[in-house]
């Protein structure tokens, strides 16, 4: 699949590492603001839940 995507890149092996750059940067931006953002609500990893009582967000000062 690599090899399909390089040989359809347009031009020489330099101008193909940075177009081939360039589309790696916008697609990490693509998941990093947009599909991560959208899916994090409904995948819920982080909240630690094992008996029924979630563990608190902040430390507790002791006091």
């Amino acid at each position: 699949m690599y090899a399909w995507i390089w040989r359809h890149l347009p031009g020489t092996w330099p101008a193909k590492t940075g177009i081939a750059l360039a589309i790696v940067a916008a697609v990490a931006a693509v998941l990093w603001w947009g599909v991560f953002p959208w899916i994090e609500p409904k995948v819920q990893i982080d909240h630690g839940v094992v008996d029924g009582t979630p563990t608190p967000t902040s430390p507790s000062k002791p006091g």
